[in-house]
């Protein structure tokens, strides 16, 4: 478990997208099964009022809490409407939904339900389901599963994959949300993500009825503006899907010279014949 003897190298694959070499083997330690699971779906006015029962349920469940994944009202709309393993849960209309999951002990389902209980009663979310069994649970699920595809039937979307400190993930949706209607006017805002450890895919779908080569022309341009944003809060502007071709260009842009050079050595030094997945990343 504990081996302090010199430089530790996993952690330079991390993130390498197999530009420093081929992972052969991995070691994993396994956990015993949670003795139960619980899925249940909130409605909010707001996303600032969702991470505030994100924290409450932090401090009530620990490490029970395995899913907290925010939805704004247009992903669920279009969920709905394009997937038919999609529903909304609810007779009415919100403005931001929280997909939640504990896994732990059989007490977890009283835990979230004194937590979303008294959420309710201090106004912080407007309405809240629990799962009655395990078909409930993969229902609620589907919703957040839908969102990727039923964009497609929406027309052009331009895409960002971003993290900030989960405290201002509220304060991103709000400032990104004013920049993209600015720049882009009827464009509409398809958030979504693991609010948990602040990634959020905040993804713009083309006007009505606009034409969908014309709207990607914006890619670049928005992407500049969701993205020096991002970076202005002190966060990322690729937190889970990597570098590739298509964010080089981000990458030096947003990165130091010195951390781009201390990258360079390390690919020079481990790959020098640049074999390694070559023209990706650096």
């Amino acid at each position: 478990r504990k081996d302090n003897t010199g430089y530790d190298l996993k952690h330079l694959f991390i993130g390498a997208e197999g530009t420093l070499g081929i992972i052969t083997a991995a070691v994993l330690k396994l956990y015993p099964r949670p003795q139960a699971f619980e899925t249940a779906f909130c409605a909010a006015a707001d996303a600032p009022s969702l991470l505030t029962l994100l924290a409450r349920l932090r401090s009530s469940a620990g490490e029970s809490l395995s899913a907290f994944e925010i939805i704004n009202r247009f992903a669920i709309e279009i969920a709905a409407k394009h997937v038919p393993a999609a529903s909304d849960p609810f007779a009415e209309a919100h403005a931001q939904y929280a997909l939640i999951e504990l896994s732990g002990p059989a007490s977890i389902r009283e835990t979230l339900e004194e937590v979303l209980s008294a959420a309710l009663e201090d106004g912080l979310i407007e309405d809240a389901i629990v799962a009655e069994s395990g078909a409930q649970s993969q229902q609620l699920w589907a919703i957040r599963e839908a969102i990727p595809e039923a964009q497609k039937h929406e027309g052009g979307s331009i895409k960002h994959d971003v993290a900030v400190a989960v405290s201002k993930v509220g304060e991103f949706l709000e400032r990104a949300t004013d920049l993209a209607l600015a720049a882009l006017p009827g464009v509409r805002v398809c958030a979504f993500g693991h609010a948990g450890d602040g990634n959020i895919h905040f993804n713009l779908s083309q006007p009505v009825d606009a034409d969908s080569a014309a709207y990607l022309e914006n890619w670049g341009r928005i992407n500049r503006l969701i993205h020096d944003l991002v970076m202005d809060m002190g966060g990322s502007f690729s937190a889970e899907h990597g570098i590739g071709q298509l964010k080089r260009d981000d990458l030096i842009r947003y990165k130091s010279d010195v951390e781009l050079d201390l990258m360079r050595a390390m690919k020079k030094t481990l790959d020098p014949t640049n074999i390694m997945n070559p023209r990706k990343v650096i």
